[in-house]
């Protein structure tokens, strides 16, 4: 049985155009499929381990986007490049599919004595450093944009954010294209910054 699941624009899967804002996949076969990905990400999508992010109710077409760029390389990733090397278009379509029907586990903020530089650094930026607010880009209770392909924040591992934030910042995270939006924000913030942030948007719902 397909699934057609919200996203924006074209994406061409399969030499198909997935038209009207539609990633087009199987959930029942990205769930046979995501038996390898579940070692880090866990069955049902929510990670156990605080490095590997949860995929849980995240976006489709973010996590289809994310795997292209592995297999594409603008991301890298020794493992996960190397996993979606072996990966079609369909698959990743129908693990997009899979993992976005599946429920977050809820989370608690990672350090309670950081929520309200968190959530003021969140929900205003610091203009005095240029940068804008979270919340303009991931909403307010960190779901983010579909349609625009922001990914969904709430309950992600604030270890795993504060990784890519760094990553983001040194410029060796790439998979925000030529707008480069998050390179740009992440090289305003300081380590202290990084942390609070990161913090608040695993306690997020």
């Amino acid at each position: 049985m397909k699934h057609k699941i919200a996203a924006i624009s074209f994406l061409f899967l399969a030499g198909q155009a997935f038209a009207d804002g539609y990633v087009d996949g199987s959930a029942e076969a990205g769930e046979e499929k995501s038996v390898t990905c579940g070692a880090c990400h866990g069955g049902d999508g929510n990670s156990v381990n605080p490095e590997w992010p949860s995929l849980a109710g995240q976006h489709p077409r973010y996590i289809y986007e994310q795997l292209e760029a592995f297999k594409k390389g603008t991301r890298a990733n020794p493992l996960m490049t190397s996993q979606a090397a072996m990966l079609s278009e369909e698959d990743m379509a129908n693990l997009a599919v899979y993992y976005s029907q599946q429920t977050p586990a809820p989370r608690a903020v990672a350090d309670e004595s950081l929520i309200d530089k968190g959530e003021a650094l969140y929900r205003g930026g610091d203009k005095e450093r240029g940068i804008p607010a979270c919340i303009a880009c991931h909403g307010p209770s960190g779901a983010g944009n579909p349609g625009a392909s922001y990914p969904s924040l709430s309950g992600q591992y604030a270890t795993y954010t504060a990784a890519q934030l760094n990553a983001y910042a040194d410029g060796s995270r790439k998979s925000d294209g030529s707008t480069k939006v998050m390179r740009n924000i992440a090289e305003l913030l300081t380590p202290d910054q990084i942390k609070a942030i990161s913090s608040y948007v695993q306690g997020l719902q």
